[in-house]
């Protein structure tokens, strides 16, 4: 009995040690520094690349903003800012919240809307009057202070997904997180697998699983050059800017490369 316990204690002495090894081995990549947008490309629609029209994106006070107070009226003016560096297998986390008011005439379902786009098209590749690259979104979503409303929904513009082994065309799939109402800072986290699994998860809960994203459906440019049932393995990720201020103050990634492939 005595050398049966201190072969258990060994074990988990083991165990532990290799656990602690894992997570010290970890090497999250600050995408957003906390101090400027360098790595970051800008593109909103009806200006060319590079242009951050009325000063949309911006650093203050260690956040990443996305900000209207310069805007009189929305004007479909949907931006994205995109990390310089595409990606295909990694965990990509990042901290946000919403406040204040929408933007005037940005659209209804647009209230307390973000989104962080992943597998993008690259920005360089968007039209001038593009609304949205074609993409992956993980859906942001903030409550009414009434409703029920999640958060980590996934939308599908020029794409598709597969849920459950069924394609699925719809444009979004609600998760099955809590509502987040006011203006509470919430931990929203990626796990890409390629072309294979990703997985949304909120505050350390898994809230939506699916697999096989790929090209499809008609919201995307006419003539774009890649062909539906395409599956997308890698691209970029950009944060949304929809009319509705929010704030990030920590977007990171881990890339899990080949040891992380499923």
């Amino acid at each position: 009995m005595k050398y049966t316990v201190i072969f258990f204690t060994i074990l988990l002495i083991a165990v532990s040690c290799s656990q602690s090894s894992k997570k010290e081995k970890e090497e999250w990549i600050q995408l957003f520094n906390g101090k400027n947008l360098d790595g970051w490309v800008i593109k909103i629609k009806g200006h060319p690349l590079g242009e951050n029209y009325n000063n949309t994106f911006r650093v203050e006070d260690g956040v990443l903003r996305i900000s209207y107070d310069k805007y009189d009226k929305f004007n479909s003016s949907y931006g994205h800012i995109f990390y310089k560096t595409p990606f295909s297998h990694y965990k990509v986390r990042v901290e946000y919240r919403f406040v204040g008011e929408q933007c005037p005439e940005g659209p209804s379902w647009a209230f307390r809307n973000n989104g962080i786009m992943f597998h993008c098209q690259s920005p360089e590749s968007m039209l001038l009057d593009q609304d949205f690259p074609v993409s992956i979104e993980a859906q942001l979503l903030g409550g009414d202070g009434v409703s029920e409303r999640t958060t980590m929904n996934v939308c599908t513009p020029g794409t598709h997904i597969v849920m459950d082994g069924n394609l699925v065309t719809q444009h979004c799939v609600n998760s099955k997180s809590k509502t987040y109402h006011g203006d509470v800072w919430v931990t929203a986290e990626l796990v890409v697998y390629g072309d294979s699994i990703i997985h949304h998860i909120v505050n350390g809960d898994t809230v939506l699983t699916y697999s096989k994203p790929q090209v499809g459906g008609t919201n995307k440019p006419a003539d774009y050059p890649v062909p539906d049932g395409t599956l997308l393995k890698e691209g970029y990720i950009a944060l949304q800017a929809e009319s509705h201020p929010t704030e990030f103050r920590k977007v990171e990634l881990l890339d899990l490369g080949k040891a992380g492939k499923k």
